[in-house]
């Protein structure tokens, strides 16, 4: 096993650093995905077709939330074995995650292809803009056995240490999907169609590429039919470790599935504008994600090496880093929120009733960088349970009642439906805080005995 993939040696912040930046340089050309989608058709289309992709854009959300949610188990685990210098196990790991999520693609395949009406029903998609997000939504369907394998051969290569690699790999899926959204919307006039064709098809080629280039290097798993086994105890640890991450990251989609619900009885200009927004969500939170992930293997690698105390180093860092990037997107959305929408669209009517939300909705900003940042540390030491408790009870005891709360009493108020996400990350913020810091207090004992 070589060091270089080692997250274990070496001065503390520049090693997290080295590992987080690919992670965020990843996670930002990612989230281009969906942002590109909505801005050419924002640019191309009617304001229906941005209803129509900002509300399938949440199905297909929870379909990334329940694979990352599952990757990042595979990553945990193989950050562990790669943490003990163990190459048998890490190899086991590796089969185990790349044959698990084979078999998940085609059943969530599946699902979702068979239930995208009913759900747009439940999520009262406009009328205007129903077919639409159904095409949609089938359209992306097809492509999940994409996503699936592109998201896990990231996570193994993040889990061995790796953050450079996938960072590469979807660098070249975001170009090839900004070429097709251009070329098949803006040239051909597919429409929404166009947009889901062009992403599912670079997701393809990239997954493509990643197995080519891995299988013609050096790297210590050889991605053949042979290879793809499954080993009944590190399966048994991978969902372990895997589903509670996953679980609770269905229950927080659910619970904006909920606001999405909420904003499109409001009709299509709400509908545009928080779709908008959720857009820019993505990017302001992309340092805490990209922290929290790397946290996730450096705690799993440092872990499994018993080696705490870099740990603890570690996470006051990358906490430090992803509030001063969070503050950046929280300034623009308080003194400009209409720079921020107009980006997207130039519809007079989207924007003003865009920006009451925008103004209110920034401050999770800055709350949630807490509760992810902390999260990650907690799911690289396998206190998974923690989390899923911490972000169901979010989900669905705090966010879904204050939703039901506005849309009773104020449901023409986007700036109190703004308000509501700020709050629930707070609540959370205050006992994962306390979690946490209990788990550190339990670190030190064996060094005061």
């Amino acid at each position: 096993m070589t060091e270089k993939n080692l997250l274990t040696e070496g001065r503390v912040l520049p090693v997290l650093m080295r590992f987080t930046v690919p992670f965020l340089i990843a996670n930002i050309i990612q989230a281009l995905y969906g942002a590109v989608d909505l801005a050419v058709i924002g640019w191309f289309c009617d304001p229906a077709s941005v209803a129509a992709v900002s509300t399938g854009t949440q199905v297909t959300q929870i379909v990334t939330s329940l694979i990352t949610g599952l990757t990042l188990g595979g990553t945990i685990l193989v950050g562990k074995y790669t943490g003990m210098r163990d190459e048998k196990q890490t190899c086991k790991s590796i089969g185990t995650t790349l044959t698990v999520f084979a078999a998940f693609s085609v059943v969530l395949m599946i699902l979702v292809i068979g239930l995208a009406s009913p759900i747009l029903t439940a999520l009262q998609t406009p009328e205007e803009a129903f077919v639409l997000a159904r095409q949609y939504v089938v359209t992306c369907g097809w492509g999940i056995p994409f996503i699936c394998g592109y998201n896990a051969i990231s996570a193994i290569l993040r889990g061995y240490g790796d953050s450079q690699r996938p960072m590469l790999f979807i660098a070249l899926a975001c170009m090839l999907n900004i070429a097709g959204d251009l070329l098949l919307t803006g040239v051909f006039g597919w429409g929404v169609r166009g947009v889901a064709v062009a992403t599912i098809a670079a997701q393809a080629v990239s997954m493509v590429c990643a197995i080519v280039y891995l299988n013609r290097g050096h790297f210590i798993f050889k991605f053949t039919v042979r290879n793809l086994r499954i080993d009944g105890a590190r399966a048994r640890e991978l969902a372990r470790v895997g589903i509670p991450i996953s679980f609770q990251e269905l229950m927080v989609r659910i619970s904006f599935l909920y606001l999405t619900a909420v904003v499109n009885a409001l009709g299509v200009d709400a509908a545009s504008a928080v779709g908008v927004a959720s857009k820019y969500d993505v990017f302001a939170m992309l340092p805490a994600t990209s922290v929290a992930s790397a946290l996730a293997a450096f705690t799993a690698q440092n872990y499994g090496a018993q080696r705490p105390a870099r740990v603890r180093t570690a996470v006051g860092a990358g906490l430090g880093f992803a509030l001063a990037a969070a503050a950046c997107f929280f300034l623009w959305a308080q003194l400009s929120p209409q720079s921020m929408i107009g980006l997207f669209t130039r519809d007079a009517a989207t924007i003003a009733v865009g920006v009451p939300f925008f103004r209110a909705c920034s401050f999770d900003y800055l709350m949630v960088t807490f509760v992810f940042c902390l999260n990650g540390y907690l799911n690289g030491r396998s206190k998974t349970l923690f989390t899923m408790f911490s972000c169901c009870f979010g989900a669905l005891c705090v966010r879904i009642p204050l939703l039901y709360l506005v849309q009773t009493y104020r449901p023409d108020s986007l700036f109190l439906l703004g308000c509501v996400a700020p709050l629930v990350s707070g609540v959370m913020a205050v006992y994962t805080i306390a979690y946490t810091v209990r788990q550190f207090r339990l670190d030190l004992r064996p060094a005061l005995c």
